[in-house]
């Protein structure tokens, strides 16, 4: 029986067989979420977020709850681009077999180029995402992505260095995200993929201490969803480029108001921390509730809402 709703989506030539793609940093590099059902049902998936060098991360505690989602400041813990490259993506060979999307982050524009310059040559990464809006670590990151000069010069000098699909994730805690977009875009981006977390703190009454031994970290979840649907929105109306939106994403329902707010794919993150299944559960949903609103094909509500 031939299913008659297309879940396909395609970004800058790579085909889809669904728009759900795990989000970097919520599902390590994929050998966990393998062990509870069949990879290979998602659209791809990100990768844990990797530099050039390895890194232990920020000190502990480094996780808090709050209300409607979640505070990290885990501070890109990994073990460095060359051991990702010859342990992480040579043992995903082993239970998924579509292309993954590499999340690259640094601390220079040197490193930046250095660790996309590797993963660019891995046969089993089909887009890079280059991670410039992590809030959570000192020296970098975010820092170049709250300036458009500096997003563009990153991104620029990434491109000129890869030949896969290049993805630029943006941070929320700019006051004009188009802004932002446009010029990373300008400088050669094929893709945006937003929104990061939202800088955030929690206090712990008795100690009168943050919670967070980074005292701030990155707000995640439900919470932050209407925000991150409607910056999709507003870089979805600026560019011209694919959007990869997220942000609180945690049902089929979402997905579906991310696409027609702008996003080609959608990234799914803080939900697999509460259910490992919310990724297989989102995909098997999505049929029935395209069914319930009349949806044929997923790529026909790509940006439904921004040119009303």
């Amino acid at each position: 029986m031939v299913n008659k709703h297309d879940l396909s989506v395609e970004m800058s030539g790579l085909v889809l067989d669904n728009p759900v793609i795990p989000a970097s940093g919520t599902f390590g590099f994929g050998e966990e979420y393998a062990a509870f059902y069949d990879l290979d049902i998602l659209g791809s998936f990100a990768i844990k977020g990797t530099t050039r060098d390895a890194r232990a991360g920020n000190p502990t505690p480094r996780i808090a709850e709050c209300p409607a989602g979640m505070l990290n400041a885990v501070g890109l813990q990994n073990p460095g681009v060359d051991t990702v490259i010859s342990r992480e993506l040579q043992a995903i060979k082993s239970f998924f077999h579509k292309p993954v999307v590499a999340n690259i982050s640094g601390f220079s524009v040197e490193e930046y180029v250095d660790a996309c310059r590797k993963v660019d040559a891995c046969d089993n990464v089909g887009l890079i995402e280059l991670n410039i809006s992590c809030p959570n670590v000192h020296g970098g990151g975010m820092a170049f992505g709250t300036s458009p000069a500096m997003a563009a010069e990153v991104t620029a000098a990434v491109k000129a260095v890869v030949t896969k699909p290049l993805y630029v994730k943006l941070s929320p805690n700019v006051t004009d995200i188009a802004e932002i977009a446009l010029a990373c875009e300008a400088a050669g981006a094929d893709g945006l993929s937003l929104i990061n977390t939202l800088l955030g703190m929690r206090i712990d009454l008795r100690t009168r201490k943050p919670v967070l031994a980074n005292r701030m970290g990155g707000l995640s979840g439900p919470a932050v969803f209407p925000v991150a649907l409607r910056m999709v929105h507003q870089v979805a109306m600026a560019v011209k480029v694919p959007v990869i939106g997220m942000g609180g994403v945690a049902s089929a329902e979402d997905v579906i108001e991310m696409m027609m707010a702008g996003a080609t794919a959608v990234q799914v993150g803080s939900q697999n921390l509460v259910d490992p299944y919310a990724c297989k559960k989102i995909i098997e949903d999505l049929p029935a509730v395209m069914a319930r609103l009349g949806i044929g094909a997923l790529r026909d509500i790509i940006g439904a809402a921004v040119s009303v």
